[in-house]
């Protein structure tokens, strides 16, 4: 069979014998990809990352409000000194708190094999806000850096204390537990501790 060089041009029917000969490995070309491409298109389409957003864990408010009741009670230390030994136990206290949450937060997500846990995307996190509605997490962690007095670190202790139970009454088991637990304790601290 004469090769098509440059410059030079088959005849017509060279070409048409040619044809036939180039279609069958195109077929079988294609056979070939497909028994191996389909499967391979299906595993990486299994494996691509998913697009669902997922609700928050309940209990990712409850550790943000923690977090920021342990960073505006270490604060409220430069405004009270008076009130160190307190307010130090309560941002310790809250800080214990919102290691419980994560803990058990993450022990529901779970841990793969090689020990990563799965990464999925979630909704806008909110939490309550001085008048009751719910604010995005992100002004609550900003405000908490500020200075604050002890009568907003109480103000902000009650209204988690109000949170954890109005949670707790929704979850059950260990976490209807936790969060009544987290909700006497900031009971206390507003209204034992900062009196």
């Amino acid at each position: 069979m004469p090769h098509d060089t440059p410059g030079q041009s088959l005849s017509p029917s060279a070409s048409a014998g040619a044809r036939p000969a180039w279609r069958r490995r195109t077929l079988l070309r294609l056979v070939g990809a497909s028994a191996i491409g389909f499967p391979v298109v299906a595993t990486l389409a299994a494996c691509a990352e998913d697009d669902t957003v997922h609700a928050p864990d309940p209990l990712a408010a409850q550790e943000v409000m923690a977090r920021a009741d342990a960073a505006a009670a270490t604060a409220a230390i430069a405004l009270a000194p008076q009130s160190n030994a307190a307010l130090s136990t309560i941002a310790a206290e809250r800080t214990a708190h919102a290691d419980a949450l994560r803990t058990e937060i993450d022990r529901v997500i779970g841990v793969y094999g090689d020990g990563t846990t799965p990464v999925h995307r979630t909704g806008a996190l909110t939490v309550p806000g001085p008048g009751g509605s719910p604010v995005p997490a992100s002004e609550v962690e900003t405000a908490s850096a500020q200075p604050a007095t002890v009568a907003q670190v109480r103000d902000q202790l009650v209204r988690s204390q109000q949170a954890a139970a109005a949670l707790a009454r929704t979850e059950s088991g260990y976490r209807a537990g936790l969060l009544a637990s987290i909700s006497a304790a900031c009971a206390t601290q507003a209204g034992v501790l900062l009196t």
